[in-house]
C-alpha cells in the first residue's frame, strides 16, 4: 500500500502548485483580517477598494482587468459594493456613454481600516525570510511574472 501522493507533479507543476498555495493563504489572511474588524467583505471586493483608492476613478472595464475579472463577474461585485454605499457610477467627464467607477467617502473610510489587514498578511507571509530572502523572492516572482507576460 503507497502512502505517497497519487500524482508526483514535476517540477514546473509544482511551482504552479505552491504559488497557487501561497495566494490562497494570502487570500484567507487578509478575509481572516476584514472578518476581525467586523467587515462583510469578499478578497474581490477588497481589491476593488484598494485599486479604486491608489488608482483614482477608472472605467469598469478597467478596474475588472486590473483585479481580473471577468465582465459578469465585475458588474455584480459592483453593484453589491454600490447597494452598500461604498463607490457610485458616474458619467464620465468627456464620454457621455461612459461611466466612471469612484470610491465614495464611505469607501474610503473602509479602505483606510483596511490597509492596515494587507500589511499585516504580507509581513507574516515573510516573517521566516531575512531582508535580503524577501528582497530576492521579490525580484524572483517579478521576474517570473515579466517572463510569463513576454509574448516574445
Amino acid at each position: 500500500m503507497t502512502t505517497g501522493p497519487l500524482i508526483t507533479p514535476t517540477a514546473q507543476e509544482s511551482l504552479g502548485v505552491l504559488i497557487g498555495l501561497v495566494r490562497a493563504e494570502l487570500v484567507r489572511g487578509i478575509e481572516a483580517e476584514i472578518a476581525a474588524k467586523g467587515l462583510d467583505l469578499r478578497f474581490t471586493q477588497f481589491l476593488i477598494l484598494k485599486r479604486l483608492y491608489l488608482l483614482g476613478p477608472m472605467s469598469a472595464t478597467e478596474l475588472a482587468r486590473s483585479v481580473e475579472l471577468d465582465g459578469g463577474a465585475m458588474t455584480r461585485q459592483l453593484d453589491q459594493l454600490e447597494s452598500r454605499g461604498l463607490l457610485r457610477r458616474r458619467p464620465h467627464e468627456q464620454d457621455r456613454r461612459a461611466l466612471r467607477i469612484e470610491l465614495t467617502d464611505a469607501g474610503s473610510e473602509i479602505w483606510k481600516e483596511l490597509t492596515g489587514c494587507n500589511e499585516r498578511v504580507l509581513q507574516a507571509a515573510q516573517r521566516s525570510l531575512s531582508d535580503i530572502e524577501s528582497k530576492r523572492l521579490h525580484d524572483y516572482l517579478e521576474r517570473v511574472l515579466l517572463a510569463l507576460r513576454d509574448k516574445n
